[in-house]
């Protein structure tokens, strides 16, 4: 990889870092286990690795933006997570928060210099 797209690579990290809070809140609408949550990011186009998935889904459950719960009736316990009261209005405000950006954005890209 040359400089230029090692450049690149860091810039687009940068930005899927900065919006998956908002993917997963959005998929946490309806009640996931660590993998199956990766699984439908991935499935959407938004590959998230596991090493910053599960930590990430601490932090926001500890926000008290998630609630968890673990399913022991099956062979392998899995913890459950869905989006608390609390979670929906924080994705309610980050969702509006994102799309007044990606307007801005597009606007930007489409002006002429």
């Amino acid at each position: 990889m040359d400089d230029e797209e090692a450049v690149l690579a860091g810039h687009i990290q940068e930005i899927r870092r900065g919006s998956v809070v908002l993917a997963c809140l959005s998929v946490l609408r309806n009640q996931h286990y660590g993998y199956s949550l990766l699984s439908t990011l991935e499935d959407a186009g938004f590959a998230v690795d596991a090493n910053t998935l599960y930590p990430l889904l601490r932090r926001l459950e500890k926000q008290g933006l998630l609630t968890s719960q673990w399913n022991t009736e099956e062979p392998r316990p899995r913890k459950f997570y869905a989006v608390s009261e609390t979670g929906t209005r924080f994705l309610d405000r980050l969702a509006a928060e994102w799309a007044e950006l990606n307007g801005n954005i597009e606007t930007l890209l489409r002006e002429k210099s």
